[in-house]
């Protein structure tokens, strides 16, 4: 019995307890004392015993403890999961939501107004697709991929614009493509098509009905004439200036009253509701559609009807 005590009271403080990196956050409670803390890392597989632990204390001063939340790895050395215990712990996650229809550089303005990024810094990564996405994207960039949803962040000195980026991605993933099936259109095609229901067409439940007109003009060599997609690149989505000479631009790429076919990217990231009716188009008689002054919707099944549309709606 003895000789089990001497070697377990033999501790090297500077040698790894494991080969396992794992990640693991250990929370220590306010009013803690380093003693009572060594059944809890046992039991998270930070120290070999509470007796280890305690007899690692004898030759080390726990007094600098902090409560809070630590990031430690089951390959630390007691040493260093001391020294992280009485460093900073992780600040708590913050909300910050990504507001459904945004842009790449909408999303960048709001965390720059935050003071969580140097303006452009996210913007960057996601244009670039500078993070690895977990499935493939044909598009040029991330935009259209970048989830909406509030998220739980860590604020600055923490948070990092690519752990945001990379987990919109797998959000992505999650909700849309792992229990979707494209039915053989092309993912990049099914985005756009998306971004673009989610500006043009207010109600949710209306979506399917104008996917259904603008898919049947692809289909037909029309051009989509959706005036959202030449807002995309103006800095100020509402500048009408700006908006009016986009529209008067032919060689604006995003000019769809001009060029047929999709534009090159996505002009926002959607929602579920517009992805699902992007695949799921809804068929009817219409070419045409306006919407009132309320949102609401009119279809027109030719250009006689929608220029009717258009004078009983004021609608110019």
């Amino acid at each position: 019995m003895l000789l089990f005590l001497a070697l377990a009271g033999c501790v090297d403080p500077d040698a790894p307890l494991s080969s396992d990196s794992t990640a693991v956050v250990f929370e220590v409670p306010p009013g803690s004392a380093a003693s009572t803390l060594g059944d809890d890392l046992e039991g998270a597989g930070l120290a070999v015993s509470e007796f280890q632990w305690k007899m690692f204390l004898r030759g080390t001063d726990g007094s600098c403890l902090k409560a809070g939340k630590f990031e430690l790895r089951k390959d630390m050395s007691l040493t260093e999961v001391m020294t992280t215990l009485c460093g900073p712990p992780i600040p708590d996650d913050v909300p910050f939501t990504v507001v459904e229809g945004w842009r790449i550089r909408d999303i960048d303005a709001a965390l720059a107004e935050k003071g969580w990024i140097e303006a452009g810094e996210y913007a960057a990564l996601a244009l670039d697709k500078a993070v690895d996405a977990p499935f493939e994207v044909t598009s040029p960039t991330y935009e259209g991929y970048l989830w909406p949803e509030t998220y739980m962040v860590r604020p600055p000195p923490a948070f990092e614009p690519e752990d945001l980026i990379a987990r919109q991605l797998a959000t992505f993933k999650e909700r849309f493509l792992d229990s979707h099936e494209l039915g053989g259109k092309p993912l990049h095609d099914v985005v756009v098509m998306a971004s673009m229901l989610e500006r043009e067409e207010p109600k949710p439940t209306q979506r399917p009905i104008v996917a259904g007109i603008l898919w049947k003009r692809i289909d037909n060599g029309w051009q989509l004439g959706v005036d959202a997609t030449s807002r995309y690149e103006l800095e100020n989505w509402n500048d009408r200036s700006a908006f009016l000479k986009k529209l008067r631009d032919p060689e604006d790429a995003y000019n769809t009253r001009v060029h047929k076919g999709l534009p090159p990217t996505a002009i926002g990231n959607p929602t579920l509701a517009s992805l699902e009716a992007a695949l799921e188009p809804k068929e009817s008689p219409y070419w045409f559609y306006l919407h009132d002054g309320s949102g609401t919707f009119h279809g027109g099944k030719d250009a006689t009807e929608h220029e009717a549309n258009r004078k009983k709606y004021n609608v110019y």
